[in-house]
């Protein structure tokens, strides 16, 4: 049972439904045109009721004329007239349809095409912990699945409601100027109607939404096994996924055959309803046919007739803006999050790339363990700093701070003496080049992989210098097509070595002032790391580097090693320095610079 009151969840309902509407605002010439479409489908309904009204009077009168009163077609006989009306009658409709059903179809995909880019612009700008605590397959899901759901509520239904509402509408004026006291038996069931519709459209929402759920956890399984497929097949994991995906899609199936149910229980007994009234009102006709000739009961019954099914339709159609409503739902949920924060006001074209940090302390949001605790120390242009220390002390957190993936309360992190939070975000990062252990390629050329984002477009000669000073160049040579080559998703057809050395050619290109290397080297070979040590030897020159390694060739030639240890700093200094201590980071250093014991990573 839901907590939220009804008048409540409906009023929510509305706001949603109608901020939805607000998407078609940008289509609505389109629109107006399509609902004039559904307007001349919808007239032509008791059109077709009238005819009959005139085919059976010229059953027994053939010669009857049609419009006795009109010039040109006074010598009009209801033989020809009436299959004339009739094909003059489906070409309206015909066009009607055509302009309703083509001209809604622009707006919905218009509309479906501006949800999706409005939704992936959005998780282009969201702060990082968004991403820490959403799985990529509830958010591609959304994307793709809940979008679809949603405009079938803001157009496929709006269809139904304006092109079955005016038929019922014209069908309904037209029983009344036949005859207004057998139409008033007609409406006494319509209370009956709104109840079950009201009824059953809250079954309708609660079940979409479950069925969004289990869709995102379908795409979720299915997009981690792709991903993870390697370790799936090393670790024999096939049946275990196997049983994974076939759980989280019989889940799915259910809920869906749920909501089947429930429309299949509810449309009968709907039909069962407006039937019982139907044969109500023929014992009426029947009963009180009065002076009516044939012909005008034949139309009135056919017109009557004519109305179960778009009342059923419309009825229908709750289901659908159910479905859209909690699509919706989750759509805006995601829209509504608050950007990363962007206070900052300085740009500047280029930083000398001074860093100092001031008694910086971090806690995660929604955390309450303190990761970095009263860090301070200063880097200039030219400086390699080191940062060792068991995994889990904080150092990859420090790093993921001065680009501003998270944002600091307590102390200051400056960059040519301007504290990082009163740079713009976009030029903040423009100063900062980073290569993780985790590297990211593209499903594109070696080239494109290389000049990516802002660096894109770069001359052809920068990008084979950064390939050559990041000792890419000689596994590039040998690539089918050289420069111009795909390497696949996320690079898998290089190796580990040969993926980071694009991300450290990438890093080059970018001629950031700071430079920060997270792991950059660790899945080097010793060959590799031989070269990208020379390599990073010159670029480091006039840039400020800040290297978090477990290797201790790496951090060798440090200016200043920062030992971290729970977050705080315990020893600093140069490795021979710090040798002479003969304190954490000598123990460090004897035992390969890795802690055996491993904490949580952070």
């Amino acid at each position: 049972m839901s907590d939220v009151p009804p008048k409540a969840e409906q009023d929510s309902s509305l706001k949603i439904y109608f901020r939805l509407l607000g998407y078609v605002k940008p289509y609505v010439g389109i629109f107006m045109l399509s609902i004039v479409g559904f307007v001349i489908f919808a007239s032509t309904q008791p059109m077709l009721a009238g005819i009959l009204k005139y085919f059976v009077d010229g059953l027994s009168n053939p010669d009857a004329v049609l419009f006795p009163n009109v010039a040109y077609l006074k010598d009009l006989k209801l033989l020809m007239a009436v299959p004339l009306l009739i094909i003059l009658i489906a070409a309206w409709q015909g066009l009607g349809s055509f302009l309703g059903n083509y001209y809604l179809a622009k707006v919905s995909l218009g509309l479906v095409h501006d949800l999706r880019v409005e939704l992936f612009n959005k998780l282009l700008v969201l702060p990082n912990r968004y991403f820490d605590t959403h799985n990529s397959g509830h958010l591609i899901s959304r994307i793709t699945f809940n979008v679809t759901m949603v405009t079938g509520a803001a157009t496929d239904a709006i269809k139904v409601v304006i092109r079955e509402g005016l038929t019922v509408v014209f069908l309904f004026a037209y029983l009344v100027w036949m005859n207004w006291k057998l139409t008033l038996v007609m409406l006494a069931i319509l209370p009956l109607i709104a109840f079950m519709v009201g009824n059953t459209s809250k079954k309708f929402r609660k079940q979409s939404k479950k069925i969004q759920v289990a869709m995102g956890d379908v795409t979720h399984v299915a997009s981690e096994t792709i991903q993870g497929y390697r370790v799936v097949r090393s670790f024999g994991g096939e049946s275990y996924e196997q049983q994974r995906f076939a759980s989280a899609s019989q889940s799915n199936t259910d809920k869906q055959l749920r909501m089947t149910k429930t429309g299949a229980v509810y449309t009968p007994m709907l039909q069962l309803v407006i039937y019982t009234a139907m044969a109500v009102l023929m014992f009426l006709v029947l009963f009180l046919r009065g002076d009516a000739t044939a012909g005008d009961l034949v139309a009135y019954i056919t017109a009557a007739g004519l109305l179960p099914k778009p009342i059923r339709q419309l009825s229908e159609v709750s289901s659908t803006i159910q479905k859209g409503v909690a699509g919706a739902e989750s759509i805006f949920e995601q829209l509504d999050v608050e950007p990363e924060v962007d206070s900052g006001t300085i740009e500047k074209e280029r930083v000398s790339g001074r860093l100092e940090v001031r008694n910086l302390s971090f806690t995660y949001p929604g955390t309450e363990r303190e990761v970095l605790k009263n860090i301070s120390f200063t880097a200039t242009p030219g400086q390699m700093i080191a940062l060792v220390g068991r995994s889990g002390s904080g150092k990859s957190t420090l790093a993921g701070l001065i680009p501003r993936f998270y944002h600091h309360e307590s102390g200051e992190i400056l960059l040519d003496e301007v504290e990082i939070e009163d740079y713009r975000l976009r030029n903040l990062r423009r100063h900062v080049a980073q290569v993780t252990q985790h590297v990211t390629l593209f499903n594109d050329t070696v080239a494109n992989n290389i000049a990516y984002g802002d660096l894109a477009g770069a001359p052809r000669a920068d990008i084979e210098k950064a390939a050559e000073d990041a000792y890419a160049m000689d596994f590039i040579a040998e690539l089918p097509e050289g420069l111009d080559t795909d390497v696949g998703e996320n690079g898998v057809l290089l190796s580990g070595g040969q993926r980071q050395r694009l991300a450290i050619a990438r890093a080059l290109l970018k001629n950031a002032p700071l430079l920060i290397l997270d792991e950059a080297t660790s899945a080097l070979d010793t060959e590799s790391e031989r070269h990208i040590q020379a390599a990073l030897d010159k670029v480091m020159k006039g840039r400020t580097t800040l290297v978090i390694a477990h290797r201790l060739s790496t951090i060798e030639k440090a200016d200043m090693i920062l030992v971290m240890d729970h977050g705080e700093i315990v020893e600093r200094g140069t490795h021979v320095e710090l040798l002479a201590l003969g304190g954490y980071y000598s123990r460090l250093h004897a035992m390969g610079l890795d802690a055996p014991t491993a904490v949580d990573i952070v």
